[in-house]
Protein backbone atom coordinates (compact mmCIF):
# COMPACT_ATOMS: atom_id res chain seq x y z
CA UNK A 1 0.00 0.00 0.00
CA UNK A 2 1.02 3.26 0.17
CA UNK A 3 3.30 4.80 2.54
CA UNK A 4 1.29 5.44 5.72
CA UNK A 5 2.12 8.28 8.61
CA UNK A 6 0.69 8.09 11.99
CA UNK A 7 -3.05 9.23 12.11
CA UNK A 8 -4.43 12.23 13.88
CA UNK A 9 -7.00 11.97 16.35
CA UNK A 10 -9.09 13.09 14.19
CA UNK A 11 -9.07 14.10 10.90
CA UNK A 12 -11.10 17.14 10.66
CA UNK A 13 -8.68 19.06 12.60
CA UNK A 14 -5.90 18.27 11.32
CA UNK A 15 -5.62 20.79 8.52
CA UNK A 16 -3.00 22.72 9.96
CA UNK A 17 -0.97 19.66 10.92
CA UNK A 18 -1.44 17.88 7.05
CA UNK A 19 0.63 21.41 5.50
CA UNK A 20 2.95 21.24 8.04
CA UNK A 21 4.27 17.84 7.54
CA UNK A 22 3.64 18.20 3.78
CA UNK A 23 5.89 21.06 3.46
CA UNK A 24 8.42 19.95 5.64
CA UNK A 25 8.28 16.92 3.50
CA UNK A 26 8.62 18.78 0.08
CA UNK A 27 10.50 21.78 1.61
CA UNK A 28 8.07 23.93 0.80
CA UNK A 29 4.93 25.65 1.67
CA UNK A 30 3.57 26.72 -1.48
CA UNK A 31 0.35 25.04 -2.58
CA UNK A 32 -0.81 27.21 -5.17
CA UNK A 33 -4.37 28.65 -5.63
CA UNK A 34 -6.50 27.81 -3.01
CA UNK A 35 -9.58 26.23 -4.80
CA UNK A 36 -8.50 22.75 -4.07
CA UNK A 37 -8.87 23.77 0.45
CA UNK A 38 -12.98 23.06 -0.35
CA UNK A 39 -12.76 19.47 -1.30
CA UNK A 40 -9.64 19.04 1.41
CA UNK A 41 -11.71 20.01 4.11
CA UNK A 42 -14.78 17.74 3.14
CA UNK A 43 -12.90 14.74 2.71
CA UNK A 44 -10.65 15.00 6.01
CA UNK A 45 -14.56 15.20 7.55
CA UNK A 46 -16.26 12.69 5.74
CA UNK A 47 -12.87 10.54 6.52
CA UNK A 48 -14.20 11.38 10.52
CA UNK A 49 -18.05 10.02 9.85
CA UNK A 50 -18.30 7.78 6.53
CA UNK A 51 -15.72 4.46 6.94
CA UNK A 52 -15.38 2.32 9.93
CA UNK A 53 -11.74 2.07 9.67
CA UNK A 54 -9.37 -0.39 11.28
CA UNK A 55 -5.76 0.79 12.83
CA UNK A 56 -4.19 0.18 9.26
CA UNK A 57 -6.47 1.78 7.49
CA UNK A 58 -6.63 4.92 9.15
CA UNK A 59 -2.74 5.19 8.67
CA UNK A 60 -3.21 4.15 4.93
CA UNK A 61 -5.95 6.90 4.15
CA UNK A 62 -4.40 9.70 5.87
CA UNK A 63 -1.41 8.49 3.81
CA UNK A 64 -3.12 9.02 0.38
CA UNK A 65 -3.97 12.29 1.88
CA UNK A 66 -0.38 13.19 2.51
CA UNK A 67 0.42 11.80 -0.64
CA UNK A 68 -2.24 13.52 -3.23
CA UNK A 69 -1.18 17.00 -1.06
CA UNK A 70 2.70 16.28 -1.46
CA UNK A 71 2.29 15.69 -4.90
CA UNK A 72 0.08 19.12 -5.52
CA UNK A 73 3.57 20.83 -3.62
CA UNK A 74 5.78 19.19 -5.97
CA UNK A 75 4.06 20.13 -8.89
CA UNK A 76 3.57 23.80 -7.95
CA UNK A 77 7.24 23.23 -6.65
CA UNK A 78 8.34 22.38 -10.33
CA UNK A 79 6.22 24.72 -12.02
CA UNK A 80 8.47 27.50 -10.38
CA UNK A 81 11.73 25.84 -11.21
CA UNK A 82 10.84 25.72 -14.76
CA UNK A 83 9.18 29.00 -15.14
CA UNK A 84 9.08 28.76 -19.64
CA UNK A 85 6.91 25.61 -19.04
CA UNK A 86 3.74 27.21 -19.65
CA UNK A 87 4.65 27.87 -23.36
CA UNK A 88 4.66 24.38 -24.29
CA UNK A 89 2.40 23.79 -26.94
CA UNK A 90 -0.07 20.71 -26.48
CA UNK A 91 -1.70 20.25 -30.51
CA UNK A 92 -4.47 18.06 -30.54
CA UNK A 93 -3.91 15.26 -28.00
CA UNK A 94 -5.45 11.80 -28.35
CA UNK A 95 -7.71 11.63 -25.47
CA UNK A 96 -9.07 7.94 -24.62
CA UNK A 97 -12.35 8.16 -22.27
CA UNK A 98 -15.65 5.68 -21.27
CA UNK A 99 -17.24 4.16 -18.73
CA UNK A 100 -14.62 2.41 -16.21
CA UNK A 101 -13.91 -0.93 -17.23
CA UNK A 102 -14.73 -0.49 -20.84
CA UNK A 103 -11.15 -1.35 -22.62
CA UNK A 104 -9.51 2.32 -22.09
CA UNK A 105 -6.51 0.89 -20.55
CA UNK A 106 -5.83 -2.23 -22.76
CA UNK A 107 -6.20 0.38 -25.97
CA UNK A 108 -4.16 3.08 -23.98
CA UNK A 109 -1.16 0.85 -23.37
CA UNK A 110 -1.57 -0.60 -27.16
CA UNK A 111 -1.46 3.13 -28.54
CA UNK A 112 1.73 3.77 -26.36
CA UNK A 113 3.47 1.02 -27.94
CA UNK A 114 3.90 3.89 -30.48
CA UNK A 115 7.53 5.76 -29.85
CA UNK A 116 5.77 9.04 -31.50
CA UNK A 117 3.51 9.71 -28.66
CA UNK A 118 4.15 10.88 -24.92
CA UNK A 119 1.90 9.91 -21.98
CA UNK A 120 1.99 10.75 -17.82
CA UNK A 121 3.86 7.77 -16.66
CA UNK A 122 2.94 6.66 -13.42
CA UNK A 123 5.96 7.82 -11.47
CA UNK A 124 5.43 11.65 -12.67
CA UNK A 125 2.04 11.30 -11.75
CA UNK A 126 3.39 10.89 -7.80
CA UNK A 127 6.29 13.59 -8.73
CA UNK A 128 5.28 15.83 -11.61
CA UNK A 129 8.57 17.59 -13.16
CA UNK A 130 9.38 17.81 -17.22
CA UNK A 131 10.27 14.45 -17.57
CA UNK A 132 13.92 13.40 -18.13
CA UNK A 133 15.49 10.94 -20.34
CA UNK A 134 14.08 7.20 -19.72
CA UNK A 135 17.71 5.92 -19.31
CA UNK A 136 18.01 8.26 -16.45
CA UNK A 137 14.83 7.06 -14.65
CA UNK A 138 16.56 4.62 -12.14
CA UNK A 139 18.51 7.99 -11.36
CA UNK A 140 15.58 9.70 -9.37
CA UNK A 141 14.30 8.83 -5.86
CA UNK A 142 10.82 9.86 -7.19
CA UNK A 143 11.11 7.44 -9.58
CA UNK A 144 12.23 4.29 -6.79
CA UNK A 145 9.67 5.21 -4.69
CA UNK A 146 7.19 4.67 -6.84
CA UNK A 147 8.55 1.21 -8.27
CA UNK A 148 8.42 0.65 -3.91
CA UNK A 149 4.77 2.00 -3.73
CA UNK A 150 3.18 0.05 -6.25
CA UNK A 151 5.41 -3.36 -5.48
CA UNK A 152 3.91 -2.87 -1.26
CA UNK A 153 0.14 -2.18 -2.49
CA UNK A 154 0.28 -5.52 -4.73
CA UNK A 155 1.87 -7.40 -1.90
CA UNK A 156 -0.80 -5.85 0.08
CA UNK A 157 -4.13 -6.96 -1.93
CA UNK A 158 -2.22 -9.36 -4.60
CA UNK A 159 -6.11 -9.78 -6.62
CA UNK A 160 -5.64 -6.20 -7.59
CA UNK A 161 -2.55 -6.76 -10.38
CA UNK A 162 -5.28 -9.22 -12.32
CA UNK A 163 -7.84 -6.77 -12.09
CA UNK A 164 -5.46 -3.78 -13.00
CA UNK A 165 -1.85 -4.00 -13.40
CA UNK A 166 0.39 -1.04 -12.92
CA UNK A 167 4.14 0.05 -12.94
CA UNK A 168 5.90 2.88 -12.35
CA UNK A 169 6.92 3.63 -16.20
CA UNK A 170 3.63 2.67 -17.43
CA UNK A 171 1.43 5.53 -18.73
CA UNK A 172 -1.24 6.27 -16.24
CA UNK A 173 -4.60 8.11 -15.77
CA UNK A 174 -5.32 11.84 -15.69
CA UNK A 175 -7.02 11.38 -12.43
CA UNK A 176 -3.96 11.06 -10.40
CA UNK A 177 -3.52 14.81 -11.37
CA UNK A 178 -7.22 16.15 -11.42
CA UNK A 179 -7.05 14.51 -7.52
CA UNK A 180 -4.38 17.19 -6.96
CA UNK A 181 -8.00 19.69 -6.76
CA UNK A 182 -9.47 17.37 -4.39
CA UNK A 183 -12.92 17.08 -6.41
CA UNK A 184 -11.99 13.21 -7.55
CA UNK A 185 -13.44 10.56 -6.86
CA UNK A 186 -10.38 8.31 -6.68
CA UNK A 187 -9.57 9.68 -3.38
CA UNK A 188 -12.02 8.05 -1.38
CA UNK A 189 -12.55 4.76 -3.66
CA UNK A 190 -10.87 2.43 -1.10
CA UNK A 191 -13.13 3.08 1.99
CA UNK A 192 -16.54 4.44 2.70
CA UNK A 193 -16.71 8.23 1.98
CA UNK A 194 -20.92 8.73 1.25
CA UNK A 195 -20.45 12.51 2.76
CA UNK A 196 -17.48 13.47 0.17
CA UNK A 197 -19.28 11.69 -2.89
CA UNK A 198 -22.61 13.59 -2.28
CA UNK A 199 -20.45 16.55 -1.98
CA UNK A 200 -18.36 16.07 -4.98
CA UNK A 201 -21.12 15.52 -7.68
CA UNK A 202 -21.97 18.86 -7.18
CA UNK A 203 -18.45 20.41 -6.73
CA UNK A 204 -17.14 22.51 -9.77
CA UNK A 205 -13.95 20.66 -11.64
CA UNK A 206 -13.02 23.96 -13.58
CA UNK A 207 -9.95 24.53 -11.58
CA UNK A 208 -8.88 20.77 -11.14
CA UNK A 209 -9.12 20.62 -14.99
CA UNK A 210 -6.69 24.16 -15.42
CA UNK A 211 -4.22 23.27 -13.39
CA UNK A 212 -4.31 19.29 -15.10
CA UNK A 213 -3.67 21.44 -18.22
CA UNK A 214 -0.51 23.12 -16.80
CA UNK A 215 0.89 20.13 -15.46
CA UNK A 216 0.83 18.13 -18.90
CA UNK A 217 2.74 21.20 -20.12
CA UNK A 218 5.05 20.81 -17.40
CA UNK A 219 5.50 17.00 -17.62
CA UNK A 220 6.03 17.70 -21.67
CA UNK A 221 8.14 20.14 -21.69
CA UNK A 222 10.93 18.74 -22.81
CA UNK A 223 8.86 17.06 -25.44
CA UNK A 224 7.30 19.71 -27.07
CA UNK A 225 7.49 18.21 -30.50
CA UNK A 226 5.09 14.75 -29.23
CA UNK A 227 2.00 14.12 -29.64
CA UNK A 228 0.10 13.57 -26.50
CA UNK A 229 -1.31 10.28 -25.56
CA UNK A 230 -4.18 10.73 -22.31
CA UNK A 231 -6.65 8.55 -21.08
CA UNK A 232 -8.89 8.81 -17.97
CA UNK A 233 -12.68 7.33 -17.67
CA UNK A 234 -13.68 10.19 -15.19
CA UNK A 235 -13.35 12.71 -18.49
CA UNK A 236 -16.77 11.67 -19.74
CA UNK A 237 -18.44 13.13 -16.79
CA UNK A 238 -16.62 16.37 -17.56
CA UNK A 239 -16.47 16.08 -21.34
CA UNK A 240 -17.31 19.89 -21.05
CA UNK A 241 -13.96 20.86 -19.29
CA UNK A 242 -11.87 18.44 -21.10
CA UNK A 243 -12.43 20.71 -24.48
CA UNK A 244 -12.40 23.66 -22.44
CA UNK A 245 -8.72 23.24 -21.49
CA UNK A 246 -8.01 20.90 -25.03
CA UNK A 247 -10.28 22.53 -27.41
CA UNK A 248 -8.79 20.49 -30.23
CA UNK A 249 -8.56 17.17 -28.74
CA UNK A 250 -9.33 13.73 -30.14
CA UNK A 251 -11.60 11.93 -27.78
CA UNK A 252 -11.64 8.30 -28.50
CA UNK A 253 -15.37 6.87 -26.48
CA UNK A 254 -14.98 3.40 -25.63
CA UNK A 255 -18.53 1.25 -24.97
CA UNK A 256 -19.18 -2.13 -22.97
CA UNK A 257 -22.40 -3.17 -21.57
CA UNK A 258 -22.34 -1.33 -18.20
CA UNK A 259 -24.05 -4.95 -16.68
CA UNK A 260 -20.53 -6.09 -17.02
CA UNK A 261 -18.50 -2.93 -16.91
CA UNK A 262 -20.01 -1.92 -13.74
CA UNK A 263 -19.56 -4.73 -11.68
CA UNK A 264 -16.03 -5.03 -12.69
CA UNK A 265 -15.49 -1.66 -11.39
CA UNK A 266 -17.12 -2.50 -8.21
CA UNK A 267 -15.50 -5.91 -7.84
CA UNK A 268 -12.27 -3.89 -8.34
CA UNK A 269 -12.71 -0.76 -6.04
CA UNK A 270 -13.63 -4.03 -3.40
CA UNK A 271 -10.52 -5.44 -3.43
CA UNK A 272 -9.02 -2.67 -1.19
CA UNK A 273 -11.98 -2.81 0.91
CA UNK A 274 -9.88 -5.12 3.74
CA UNK A 275 -6.97 -3.11 3.48
CA UNK A 276 -9.05 -0.29 5.11
CA UNK A 277 -12.04 -1.46 6.54
CA UNK A 278 -12.86 -4.94 7.75
CA UNK A 279 -17.08 -4.99 8.16
CA UNK A 280 -19.94 -4.13 6.25
CA UNK A 281 -18.50 -5.51 3.22
CA UNK A 282 -21.45 -7.06 1.66
CA UNK A 283 -24.09 -4.05 2.41
CA UNK A 284 -21.25 -1.47 0.88
CA UNK A 285 -20.97 -3.82 -2.10
CA UNK A 286 -25.09 -3.53 -2.69
CA UNK A 287 -24.60 0.47 -2.01
CA UNK A 288 -21.61 0.54 -4.51
CA UNK A 289 -23.04 -1.30 -7.72
CA UNK A 290 -26.13 0.97 -7.23
CA UNK A 291 -24.28 4.24 -7.33
CA UNK A 292 -21.77 3.84 -9.36
CA UNK A 293 -24.48 2.54 -12.11
CA UNK A 294 -26.04 5.87 -11.44
CA UNK A 295 -22.94 7.50 -11.59
CA UNK A 296 -22.16 6.21 -14.93
CA UNK A 297 -25.05 6.56 -16.51
CA UNK A 298 -25.64 10.22 -15.82
CA UNK A 299 -22.03 10.20 -17.50
CA UNK A 300 -23.10 8.86 -20.27
CA UNK A 301 -26.03 11.34 -20.33
CA UNK A 302 -24.04 14.35 -20.21
CA UNK A 303 -21.26 13.28 -22.53
CA UNK A 304 -24.11 12.89 -25.42
CA UNK A 305 -25.05 16.57 -24.82
CA UNK A 306 -21.51 17.79 -25.08
CA UNK A 307 -20.44 15.76 -28.13
CA UNK A 308 -23.03 17.47 -30.29
CA UNK A 309 -20.90 20.66 -30.11
CA UNK A 310 -17.65 18.87 -31.13
CA UNK A 311 -19.19 16.40 -33.84
CA UNK A 312 -16.08 15.72 -35.80
CA UNK A 313 -13.91 14.71 -32.28
CA UNK A 314 -15.30 12.01 -30.80
CA UNK A 315 -14.61 8.46 -32.33
CA UNK A 316 -16.52 5.47 -30.52
CA UNK A 317 -14.90 2.22 -30.15
CA UNK A 318 -16.66 -0.84 -28.82
CA UNK A 319 -14.93 -3.19 -26.36
CA UNK A 320 -15.99 -5.89 -28.05
CA UNK A 321 -15.31 -5.15 -31.42
CA UNK A 322 -11.72 -3.94 -29.63
CA UNK A 323 -10.66 -7.47 -28.51
CA UNK A 324 -12.19 -9.36 -31.78
CA UNK A 325 -10.37 -6.76 -34.10
CA UNK A 326 -7.74 -5.08 -32.25
CA UNK A 327 -5.67 -4.14 -35.50
CA UNK A 328 -8.50 -3.29 -37.45
CA UNK A 329 -10.27 -0.63 -34.30
CA UNK A 330 -6.53 0.51 -34.48
CA UNK A 331 -6.40 1.52 -38.82
CA UNK A 332 -10.19 3.30 -37.41
CA UNK A 333 -8.41 5.46 -34.79
CA UNK A 334 -5.54 6.39 -37.10
CA UNK A 335 -7.58 7.63 -39.81
CA UNK A 336 -9.65 9.08 -36.91
CA UNK A 337 -6.75 11.24 -35.62
CA UNK A 338 -4.51 11.65 -38.97
CA UNK A 339 -1.90 9.49 -38.50
CA UNK A 340 -0.14 7.13 -40.30
CA UNK A 341 0.63 4.26 -38.79
CA UNK A 342 3.88 2.94 -40.15
CA UNK A 343 5.51 -1.12 -40.56
CA UNK A 344 7.55 -0.77 -37.66
CA UNK A 345 4.23 0.07 -35.12
CA UNK A 346 2.27 -2.43 -36.65
CA UNK A 347 4.58 -4.71 -35.83
CA UNK A 348 5.04 -3.60 -32.76
CA UNK A 349 1.78 -3.51 -31.72
CA UNK A 350 0.87 -6.78 -33.16
CA UNK A 351 3.35 -8.30 -30.95
CA UNK A 352 1.74 -6.72 -27.90
CA UNK A 353 -1.74 -8.24 -28.95
CA UNK A 354 -0.41 -11.67 -29.16
CA UNK A 355 1.51 -11.38 -25.86
CA UNK A 356 -1.63 -10.42 -24.45
CA UNK A 357 0.38 -8.79 -21.35
CA UNK A 358 -3.18 -7.60 -19.87
CA UNK A 359 -3.49 -11.01 -18.76
CA UNK A 360 -0.52 -12.14 -17.64
CA UNK A 361 -1.49 -11.88 -13.72
CA UNK A 362 -4.54 -14.15 -13.99
CA UNK A 363 -8.14 -13.29 -15.31
CA UNK A 364 -10.12 -10.99 -13.37
CA UNK A 365 -13.16 -12.82 -11.87
CA UNK A 366 -16.38 -11.17 -10.65
CA UNK A 367 -20.05 -11.81 -10.17
CA UNK A 368 -22.69 -9.22 -10.61
CA UNK A 369 -24.98 -11.32 -7.97
CA UNK A 370 -22.53 -10.23 -5.63
CA UNK A 371 -23.51 -6.54 -5.66
CA UNK A 372 -27.35 -6.46 -5.53
CA UNK A 373 -28.64 -5.96 -8.65
CA UNK A 374 -29.29 -8.22 -12.24
CA UNK A 375 -27.65 -7.34 -15.56
CA UNK A 376 -31.17 -5.72 -16.53
CA UNK A 377 -31.57 -3.23 -13.62
CA UNK A 378 -28.24 -2.15 -14.55
CA UNK A 379 -28.58 -1.71 -18.02
CA UNK A 380 -32.36 0.02 -17.27
CA UNK A 381 -30.34 3.20 -16.04
CA UNK A 382 -28.61 3.78 -18.91
CA UNK A 383 -31.65 3.92 -20.84
CA UNK A 384 -31.11 3.38 -24.55
CA UNK A 385 -27.38 3.51 -24.66
CA UNK A 386 -26.91 -0.46 -24.54
CA UNK A 387 -29.41 -0.70 -27.61
CA UNK A 388 -27.69 2.09 -29.70
CA UNK A 389 -24.09 0.25 -29.56
CA UNK A 390 -25.68 -3.07 -29.80
CA UNK A 391 -23.12 -3.66 -26.92
CA UNK A 392 -24.85 -7.08 -25.68
CA UNK A 393 -24.40 -8.68 -29.44
CA UNK A 394 -20.94 -6.96 -29.95
CA UNK A 395 -20.06 -7.75 -26.47
CA UNK A 396 -20.85 -11.42 -26.14
CA UNK A 397 -17.71 -12.81 -26.64
CA UNK A 398 -15.96 -11.22 -23.88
Amino acid sequence: MDDSYDPPERFEGALDQLHQLVADQVGSDDFGPPDYLPGLRVLLQSMDYDPHFTEQGRRYAWGQVVNTLKSRVYAIRSTALNPNFGATEIASPVVITGIPRSGTTALHRLMAVDQRFQGLQSWLLDSPMPRPPVARWPDYAEYRKTVAILENRYREAPEKRAAHSMAAEDVHECCMLLSHGFTSNILSCGWSAATYDAWRMSANEGPAYRYYRRCVQLIGSNDPGKRWLLKNPGHIEQLDLLFAVFPDAKVIQTHRDPAKAVPSLCSLLMQLHPVFENDRRDQRARIMLARESEKWANAIRRADTVRTRFPDQVLDIVHGDFHRDPAGVMERIYAFIGMDMPEQVRADMALRIAAKPEMAHGKHRYDIADFGLAAGEVRERFGNYVERFDLIERGASR
